[in-house]
């Protein structure tokens, strides 16, 4: 039998677990909603990750589906996003809601490497922080890591507290959303869009309002992630300034995410091309579905044993960074009127 095909094999293996397991909290998750449909799935598939992830659910064997659900299946989501947006909708984010994301990355990543020199941590380790803070999370970390030569170690560090602070802010902005701007959909999605860390924590805290929020929150947050190649470059380009042993570290070219280029395909095919009913519809109900799995998917990955882990000091961090982060997508949204 050929290698690879034994390899996929053998993979295929470990992701099954996870993966199963995921989607039968998914599954659970939708059926609960009906009964507390005030709830909704998405809502409830991550709170019941969250349990049963802390309590039943710690087994190694199950860390590499729950992964592969978390990202892969979110990152389809986002593809077949497309073929529910078209350019008119996008148009409705507006020049304003360029800026004002342009406002905010800039903000958050000036704010975020500031703040974590101060409580001395050390270069690699803030620019990490910003770029993760200010573009996708772990993506964005993962990319930016290897373009300023930054420690494994350090790396996984910034990972875990950019999550955590992802989470804590993907179950309180919602809320804080809706009692400041109530029923305006620019505003709220502008506000989960333009601060939530990861694609995930974006869909998970949209989910928690109503679907038309998730597809405006998409546009700010997928309009983030474009500028990740000029984070990367910019980030590389000062370390190297500073430390001119990182210019020699082989260069690696960060492409646009595949799928940020998926969901720009299909969004023009849809804008320019009256494709039948079938397709929205596939592609919303299979979306939806690979939401809730992912959803229950990081709810199983939160370890709340790392809150403790890692000290005071990125506690602090995290907090500070996420606060001025909410503070100033606050003031830009009533600045800007959006």
């Amino acid at each position: 039998m050929n290698l690879s095909i034994i390899r996929k094999k053998t993979e295929i293996k470990l992701i099954l677990p996870g993966l199963i397991l995921a989607f039968a909290v998914a599954v659970v998750s939708k059926g609960l909603a009906l009964i507390f449909p005030s709830l909704g799935g998405a809502t409830i598939a991550i709170l019941l990750g969250i349990v049963l992830g802390n309590t039943l659910f710690k087994q190694k064997s199950l860390a590499q589906g729950t992964k592969f659900a978390e990202s892969r299946l979110l990152e389809y989501s986002v593809v077949l996003l497309g073929f529910t947006v078209t350019f008119q909708t996008i148009q409705q984010m507006g020049f304003k809601g360029l800026i004002y994301v342009l406002l905010m990355m800039t903000t958050v990543i000036f704010s975020a490497y500031l703040i974590g020199r101060k409580l001395g941590f050390n270069e690699k380790m803030a620019l990490m922080m910003a770029g993760g803070n200010a573009v996708c999370g772990s993506s964005a970390i993962g990319a930016i890591a290897p373009a300023i030569d930054a420690d494994d170690e350090e790396k996984g560090q910034i990972i875990t507290l950019v999550n955590l602070l992802g989470t804590v802010m993907m179950l309180t902005l919602p809320f804080l959303g809706l009692s400041l701007f109530g029923s305006n959909l620019l505003r709220k999605s502008a506000l989960l869009g333009g601060t939530l860390q990861s694609v995930g924590q974006v869909v998970a805290g949209a989910s928690l309002l109503d679907a038309e929020t998730v597809d405006y929150s998409m546009l700010f947050k997928i309009t983030r992630i474009i500028f990740l190649v000029i984070v990367v470059f910019a980030f590389e380009k000062k370390v190297q300034s500073s430390s001119p042993q990182v210019a020699s570290v082989k260069k690696k070219k960060i492409p646009i995410p595949w799928y940020v280029l998926g969901f720009l395909i299909f969004c023009v095919l849809n804008s320019f091309v009256t494709l039948p009913a079938i397709f929205n519809e596939s592609a919303h109900f299979i979306s939806t579905w690979f939401e809730t799995t992912a959803l229950a998917a990081i709810g199983l990955r939160l370890d709340f044993r790392k809150f403790i882990k890692e000290g005071p000091r990125f506690l602090i961090y995290g907090l500070s960074v996420g606060a001025f982060q909410t503070i100033a997508a606050i003031l830009f949204i009533s600045l800007l009127h959006i």
